[in-house]
C-alpha cells in the first residue's frame, strides 16, 4: 500500500498549539503543547516521545496532534541536545538523559492548571525510555507504546553485527574526540551514514525535514548498545497498551516484554502489511493507533 502521510502536515482542525520550555538538568527543552479548541478546564494529559534522533516535528508531534483531535492535552518535544532544545553535546541518543527528560516533561505537566491526569506514549526506541520513566514516576498513570523497539544488550548485539561490531562501536563511543564525531544521520546515497536507506528518514516528503537534525554522535553508540530496554518490565505495574504489527522492527523485544512484564497488558497488532515506518505516518496506521490510545486512556 502506498504512503499516504502526515508528517508535513502541522495543521489538524479542531486542534490549537502552545510553543513551551522546561528544564531538564539545567538545559532549556523547547515543546509544542497541542489540545483541542474548544477544551474547557484541566483535562488528561499525555506526554508522547518518538523514534531515536528524531525532533518533535517528526512523529511525536504527529501522534501529539492526533491525540489533541481526540481529547488530550499532549506534549510533543525536542529532547536534550536535539532539535531546538538546548544541552550538550549535542545529537546523543543516550536513553539515560531522555528518560530524565520525559520526567523533566512530567513535571512540567503537573504544574499546568490545565492538565489533569498524565500518561506516557512512546513510539519506536522511545518506548523503553517512556516505560522506565512510567514505571517509576507516581504521576505518570498508563503507558502507549506504538511500534516498541524494546532491546537489550545481548538483542543489540544481533542488531548490529554481533558481538565483536558492537565492542568496536562501543570503543569508539569512548574515544576522546567521541562527543565531537558526527556522523550522517539518514541517506539514500551515503553508505556511511548511520541509517543508509531507510524509508521514512530519507524521504523529503515524510521523515527528512528541514527541523530534523539527520546527525548521530558517535558517542551514542555505548548507551545505546548497552542500554536494557526490558528492565522496566520488572518493575511496571500500571495499565499498558501495546500497538504494532507483525513487521515492526523488533519483534522480539515487544514479545519478550509482554512476557516479562506482570503489568496489566492490552495489544493491538495490525496486519503484516503495516511496517515499523508507517507507524510513524502512514494515515490509516497512525488512526488505528491513535483511536486505540485515546480508547485504552479514557478507559
Amino acid at each position: 500500500m502506498a504512503t499516504i502521510n502526515l508528517q508535513n502536515k502541522p495543521e489538524l482542525a479542531g486542534v490549537v498549539s502552545e510553543t513551551v520550555s522546561f528544564d531538564s538538568n539545567g538545559a532549556s527543552l523547547k515543546g509544542t503543547l497541542y489540545k483541542p479548541a474548544k477544551a474547557e478546564g484541566a483535562i488528561a494529559g499525555v506526554i508522547v516521545t518518538g523514534a531515536w534522533t528524531t525532533v518533535k516535528e517528526q512523529m511525536s508531534g504527529t501522534y501529539a496532534r492526533e491525540l489533541a483531535a481526540r481529547g488530550f492535552a499532549a506534549l510533543a518535544f525536542d529532547f536534550t541536545g536535539w532539535g531546538e532544545s538546548e544541552g550538550a553535546p549535542r545529537y546523543v541518543e543516550d536513553p539515560v538523559t531522555k528518560t530524565a527528560d520525559i520526567k523533566a516533561a512530567t513535571e512540567f505537566m503537573a504544574g499546568r492548571d490545565d492538565v489533569a491526569t498524565i500518561s506516557g506514549l512512546g513510539v519506536c526506541a522511545s518506548s523503553g525510555y517512556m516505560a522506565e520513566a512510567v514505571a517509576d514516576d507516581a504521576r505518570l498513570n498508563k503507558l502507549a507504546l506504538v511500534a516498541p523497539w524494546l532491546h537489550d544488550a545481548p538483542m543489540a548485539e544481533g542488531i548490529y553485527g554481533g558481538a565483536e561490531a558492537a565492542a568496536a562501536m562501543i570503543a569508539a563511543s569512548e574515544a576522546d574526540d567521541a562527543a565531537a564525531t558526527v556522523l550522517l544521520g539518514a541517506s539514500a546515497t551515503d553508505a556511511n551514514c548511520v541509517m543508509y536507506q531507510a524509508p521514512y528518514y530519507t524521504e523529503e516528503d515524510r521523515g527528512l525535514i528541514p527541523a530534523y537534525d539527520n546527525k548521530f554522535s558517535v558517542a551514542s553508540w555505548k548507551p545505546w548498545l548497552t542500554y536494557d530496554a526490558q528492565a522496566s518490565a520488572d518493575r511496571l505495574t500500571k495499565p499498558v497498551l501495546m500497538v504494532g504489527s507483525p513487521s515492526i522492527a523488533l519483534l522480539a523485544g515487544a514479545e519478550a516484554y509482554e512476557a516479562r512484564t506482570n503489568a496489566p497488558l492490552e495489544k493491538l497488532w495490525l496486519g503484516e502489511d503495516v511496517t515499523q515506518f508507517d507507524f510513524y505516518d502512514r494515515v490509516d496506521a497512525v488512526k488505528a493507533a491513535s483511536d486505540a490510545v485515546a480508547d485504552f486512556l479514557n478507559a
